[in-house]
């Protein structure tokens, strides 16, 4: 309960999700931003227009889906790593998505990465395929997963994981 532990339920989440159409039109922003706190980053990094103008600087950040077009600025941009971008469109068993990552090293393209979860569980294994870094901004690395999982993972394991064998089981270090 994101009240009680900060992990936000299924109906916390669905109030930021768009449609199941736009979702399968491409890459797309979603802001996952609870808190009313003096912030607004994200919307004078979206060149598009995409994150509305704030009413005030406490307000949460809103997106009209039709304008993002999934360049993920605004995930450099947000201090509070709520922002993430997801593109269904890839091929039909991946997704990509452009998630914040504040871990050095930064990962490389190729490498094999845990995936995580908002609890930091590890929910199955993905490929990078671009990482950026930002000069004073949030780095941001794209990764390839599986569909199935794709919506609830927010993060990469650092360094802290390695494959034990072929069939790429994690482990704790």
């Amino acid at each position: 309960m994101l009240s009680k532990n900060g992990v936000p339920e299924k109906e916390d989440l669905a109030k930021f999700m768009p449609s199941a159409e736009r979702l399968a039109q491409g890459p797309v922003a979603i802001v996952e931003c609870f808190q009313e706190i003096p912030c607004d980053p994200c919307a004078g990094a979206c060149n598009k227009g995409a994150i509305l103008p704030f009413d005030n600087i406490n307000a949460l950040p809103a997106i009209d889906f039709e304008l993002c077009d999934g360049c993920g600025l605004c995930v450099a941009a947000c201090p509070g790593l709520a922002i993430f971008v997801i593109d269904y469109t890839y091929n039909d068993d991946e997704a990509i998505l452009k998630i914040p990552h504040e871990f050095v090293p930064l990962p490389e393209k190729g490498e094999f990465v845990a995936l995580l979860n908002r609890n930091g569980n590890v929910l199955g294994e993905g490929e990078i395929i671009k990482a950026l870094r930002f000069k004073d901004k949030t780095s941001v690395v794209w990764v390839l997963a599986p569909k199935e999982i794709a919506m609830d993972i927010r993060a990469i394991a650092p360094e802290a994981y390695e494959y034990k064998n072929p069939l790429r089981e994690l482990s704790a270090i």
